[in-house]
């Protein structure tokens, strides 16, 4: 039972970073065609995050928020958000495999494989899962936050958002300990 590990959301400059947990089924028919999120298109990766749904033998999707990216730093946050995930298994894996060069601490051998997303298909399935309920949660903001545009770059800091943050300020998902939005909080 090995479950795989990712996050989404580590760089913007707004909401949560999400992670996912999953462990496929044996049987899966698409076993070797799942990839690192970033290397999918939206309708794939789309159509992917259903399939695994249906499919997993266990899933689960933790997040720590932008209150805790602030107080604890990035890195402690996602470790949070990963242990978060795994806890939410509906089965206990025996093994997890995180991508990246940290692990969490866990209560189950747990190692950490750099590009993890394009060498195992838990991890690259956990990619696309985090990265379809990020995205899926940054749409929602947009709705409630149109004057950053959201939707278009998911929080990361492209010359559109900063042009928003400008005019605007920081909202509440900000993450105010990034220092483009810490800069203008202070100025606020």
């Amino acid at each position: 039972m090995l479950a795989g590990v990712d996050e989404v959301g580590r760089g913007p400059l707004a909401g949560p970073v999400v992670t996912a947990a999953v462990i496929l089924s044996p049987d899966d028919p698409l076993l070797g065609q799942y990839r690192d999120s970033k290397k999918v298109s939206a309708k794939k990766r789309l159509k992917l995050y259903h399939h695994i749904r249906k499919t997993a033998v266990a899933y689960a999707v933790g997040q720590a928020t932008v209150e805790e990216i602030d107080q604890f730093n990035i890195l402690h946050a996602t470790m949070f958000a990963m242990r978060r995930a795994v806890d939410g298994l509906a089965i206990r894996p025996s093994e997890v495999v995180v991508d990246g060069n940290r692990c969490p601490e866990l209560s189950v051998p747990v190692s950490a494989v750099i590009g993890g997303d394009d060498k195992v298909q838990e991890i690259a399935a956990a990619s696309i899962v985090a990265k379809v309920v990020r995205d899926r949660f940054m749409h929602r903001l947009d709705v409630l936050y149109p004057q950053y545009l959201f939707a278009k770059h998911k929080g990361y800091g492209t010359a559109q958002h900063m042009a928003a943050l400008q005019e605007h300020g920081p909202c509440a998902w900000h993450r105010t300990s990034f220092a483009p939005v810490a800069k203008l909080h202070r100025e606020a």
